[in-house]
């Protein structure tokens, strides 16, 4: 008879019990957000019965802190230990999404409040993953990165199969105020799994006397807009946010109120859509491999943009198809992009450059996502519904143009080492090189 420690996984990662942890609480909290993901904007739509423009503008509400405090946060996150900040954000996340419910309950739940709440929960998010990227590179080996990435985006792509259908149950069954208690509860959970973390997290060094958060802020970015990679990575998956969320700003609009799709069907679209998303995590290393880097980027580019073409064309009659089909595809590909260009980040830059560089790119590839929300919503007053979604989705095939007509196309394997010395000063100012060790 095998014995349970038998049954449990062995080699790599499975016997690393601090990333057991932090891979626990970001699986409990994933499972949570997807909840909301349904939930929060049918209270808008079915609650509060809000416009498209106004259910767009919420989209927009919730990720404008990442234009606003991103980089900011990189620096931040550089000069402080990460899993405190990760702590504080998960806790604050919690007590923000549990104010929807009460809320509800005391009868006086207003669009406002789900303004508020999505700015103050995105602001959170904003530090929590810019040092949960930047934390990653000191819980595990750099050659363990890949398979890091992989299992995080494992357990987000098992999240988005059984949340989404979850989220609808629970709309179904409490209504959609209600629903959002399992998300602020999720939050909860991680926060202890995240404060349960034995391992001591050295700060990187920095430079004698120190620099102020503008000169560091700018270093970051300078390193990030000049980087042979990091430009054209940058530039693709802004576009990619850009014209997904003009789209998709209004998704749920159009669900509801063109394909005529109840909060269930919505939940059972989205859990039946995410096997590719889950597949490309767990053979992201091996197409990797057999690809090289930048190849395997570009086809994850090309995959989670070509197929959302399928949202707009589905039909009325029938659409749960159309939609799983692209959904499925897109989910294939952003996740295999997610796998392959988040750990190459991790595994070429300095760590005491990563938190910046994470917020400088966070700063350019999500602060689009607000603007494109906004001419979303302005598109579908103006134009209709379905218009939008095919401007937003064909524009999001210009996504794979920046990588193809980047150096990015050549690089066949993760460095082993992050880049250092003369690499690094090339891009950087004069006044920071400085701060730059010497090349052995």
């Amino acid at each position: 008879m095998r014995t349970p420690a038998a049954l449990w996984p062995r080699g790599g990662l499975w016997e690393h019990a601090d990333f057991l942890k932090f891979w626990t609480a970001q699986t409990v909290s994933q499972f949570g957000s997807q909840v909301s993901v349904i939930a929060l904007p049918l209270v808008a739509v079915t609650v509060l019965h809000a416009s498209a423009f106004q259910v767009a503008a919420l989209g927009a509400v919730d990720f404008a802190p990442f234009l606003l405090f991103s980089l900011p946060a990189g620096v931040w996150v550089d000069r402080l230990p990460r899993r405190p900040i990760l702590f504080t954000a998960d806790f604050g996340r919690a007590i923000a999404l549990g104010s929807i419910p009460l809320a509800a309950a005391l009868g006086h739940l207003t669009l406002a409040q789900l303004y508020v709440v999505g700015f103050v929960a995105g602001t959170l998010t904003v530090f929590f993953d810019v040092s949960y990227q930047s934390y990653l590179p000191s819980l595990v080996d750099r050659a363990q990165l890949v398979e890091g990435n992989a299992k995080l985006e494992a357990s987000r792509s098992a999240a988005q199969i059984g949340g989404p259908g979850t989220g609808g149950l629970l709309v179904k069954a409490f209504t959609a105020p209600y629903a959002i208690i399992a998300d602020a509860a999720s939050f909860l959970w991680s926060a202890l799994f995240l404060f349960a973390i034995d391992r001591r997290e050295t700060l990187p060094e920095r430079a004698a006397g120190g620099t102020s958060m503008y000169r560091e802020l700018v270093d970051g970015l300078k390193y990030l807009v000049r980087h042979r990679y990091w430009r054209p990575i940058s530039i693709s998956t802004a576009t990619f946010n850009f014209s997904n969320n003009v789209a998709f700003s209004i998704l749920f609009v159009y669900a509801v109120r063109r394909l005529h799709m109840s909060a269930l069907a919505i939940g059972v679209t989205f859990a039946l859509s995410n096997g590719g998303a889950l597949l490309a995590a767990l053979l992201a290393k091996r197409i990797g491999t057999r690809l090289g880097v930048g190849r395997t980027i570009i086809l994850g580019a090309l995959v989670d943009s070509l197929p959302l073409v399928l949202v707009p064309l589905a039909p009325i009659s029938f659409p749960i198809p159309f939609l799983v089909a692209s959904f499925t595809l897109v989910g294939f590909g952003v996740v295999l992009y997610n796998v392959t260009a988040i750990s190459l980040t991790q595994a070429l830059v300095p760590e005491r450059l990563l938190g910046r560089v994470n917020a400088s790119r966070r700063f350019i590839v999500w602060g689009t996502i607000p603007l494109g929300a906004l001419v979303g919503g302005g598109l579908a007053t103006w134009i209709g519904l379905r218009p939008t979604m095919f401007v937003g989705t064909l524009a999001a095939t210009l996504c794979v143009l920046p990588l193809v007509l980047s150096s990015l196309r050549s690089l066949e394997s993760m460095p082993e080492q992050p880049e250092e010395g003369p690499a690094i000063d090339a891009l950087l100012p004069t006044e920071a090189a400085g701060l730059m060790p010497e090349s052995g």
